[in-house]
């Protein structure tokens, strides 16, 4: 057993309760409304298919995200960290798609989870300290840090659609 990889993976298993907390009972409504004009949003394709926004930099006047668009992004960070860590390393920002509803995310997020938590219960101290795994969001640091670092995104993650939920929660009251 690696000591160090269970204390990471007793943070994550913290975070995914966070997680699950609010991702429990979401609606596709709630996913779609946005708590302001401009903010990041998803938007349905042609096909059926539904594409994010992309922002061109990171700043406060972007606006707040939908919670559509903050569940595209967990499944887009965790589908390439997972693809770059234990897969092929060719996933890229255009190939994620956001499932369409909130059921669909609680499935895509739920394996998400579960493939993260099978591919991190199999690394060993070794592949903690090396750099090899660590190819996406970041090179040349421990393995370690990365598994960290998506604890820390998922905490963010929970944390914006719980406060997005609370808005939407409240948005007639509030005028």
């Amino acid at each position: 057993m690696s000591e160090a990889r269970d204390y990471l993976m007793r943070q994550f298993d913290l975070a995914w309760q966070l997680a699950s907390y609010h991702l429990d009972g979401l609606t596709t409504e709630e996913c779609l409304w946005r708590p302001a004009r401009e903010g990041l949003h998803v938007h349905r394709r042609e096909d059926g298919g539904w594409d994010a926004d992309w922002p061109d930099r990171e700043s406060y006047d972007l606006g707040p995200p939908s919670i559509g668009w903050v569940t595209w992004h967990l499944g887009f960070w965790w589908s390439m960290v997972l693809d770059h860590s234990f897969g092929p390393g060719d996933l890229t920002r255009e190939k994620v798609r956001w499932p369409g509803s909130a059921e669909g995310v609680r499935e895509w997020v739920g394996r998400l989870q579960q493939r993260w938590r099978t591919a991190v219960a199999e690394v060993s101290d070794g592949d903690l300290r090396s750099h090899e795994r660590s190819r996406w969001p970041m090179r040349d640091r421990p393995f370690g840090d990365v598994i960290a670092w998506a604890t820390v995104e998922l905490t963010k993650n929970a944390s914006e659609i719980g406060y997005a939920r609370f808005l939407y929660a409240t948005r007639d009251r509030s005028r």
